[in-house]
């Protein structure tokens, strides 16, 4: 069985990969929900038959009546569907939505995107909110799962500088520790050299000069290749992650740590 086989089964046991939107039941607050990665969390949390109405920037839900977007929400259309909770993130203008939660409906903004602590806030949070079941053990498993791979990987890589990107392609961007792709790598014991606190447009040559990275991180394989073709012979080793593991606050986070353990992790097989 590979390295990467494995952590599936742990990612599998955490219910990450396997959800199945459940049927609504009559305890189900109805629920709007403006943001793709809070559906995906009340999903695994079991709730997704909860859910009366998602933003249009949820591909998967496509029988759910569509609210707008994440900053400029169809204040009628989440009226119409008297929702007990509505949920956004917290980039969203706190004063808007307060003047456009339905009368007797919920408010809740929240965010994830700062470090996997916060992922695990938010999940917690949510799942109180939506009257999750045995939820805590739910969060509480992907707490361990995460940090239990943070650990195998720091075996190998811990002080190793990082500068992770966007992309090597167009107007690309780097992470910061304060961001939860920056705190995805700080936990894994890597030091991200982009100082900001979050992200931060730049030109490559800059960012590299700059940050004197040992290792690249391109999240996307093609854009991986684009950071070898600008620096054909860079004095640093250049690897391409799949972004879709990395964008999304939630569980599914754990199959970024996966593909981590499969590119960086070899050596640390032994690791706690």
């Amino acid at each position: 069985m590979t390295r990467r086989s494995c952590f599936a089964c742990a990612l599998a046991l955490v219910g990450a990969l396997c959800v199945t939107p459940a049927a609504r039941a009559d305890d189900c607050p109805r629920i709007v929900s403006q943001s793709p990665y809070l559906t995906r969390a009340l999903e695994w949390l079991g709730r997704g038959g909860c859910i009366v109405g998602v933003s249009r920037y949820d591909r998967e839900e496509l029988a759910l009546p569509r609210t707008g977007g994440i900053l400029d929400p169809d204040a009628e259309a989440i009226a119409a569907l008297s929702p007990d909770l509505f949920v956004t993130s917290n980039w969203a203008d706190a004063e808007r939505m307060e003047r456009i939660t339905p009368s007797g409906a919920r408010l809740l903004r929240l965010d994830g995107f700062s470090s996997l602590a916060d992922v695990e806030n938010m999940l917690a949070t949510l799942a109180k909110a939506s009257r999750a079941k045995n939820a805590a053990a739910r969060v509480a498993a992907f707490g361990k799962a995460w940090r239990a791979a943070a650990r195998k990987l720091a075996a190998r890589n811990k002080g190793k500088r990082v500068l992770v990107l966007s992309s090597c392609m167009g107007n690309p961007y780097s992470f910061g520790r304060g961001h939860l792709v920056g705190d995805l790598f700080t936990q894994a014991g890597f030091e991200v050299v982009e100082n900001a606190p979050k992200i931060r447009h730049a030109d490559i040559e800059t960012l590299i000069a700059e940050g004197r990275p040992e290792i690249v991180v391109a999240l996307g394989s093609q854009s991986a290749e684009s950071c070898r073709a600008i620096a054909p012979d860079p004095g640093f080793n250049v690897v391409g992650l799949d972004a879709a593991h990395f964008i999304h606050p939630g569980p599914g986070l754990l199959e970024a740590y996966a593909e981590m353990l499969e590119v960086f992790g070899e050596e640390s097989a032994g690791a706690p």
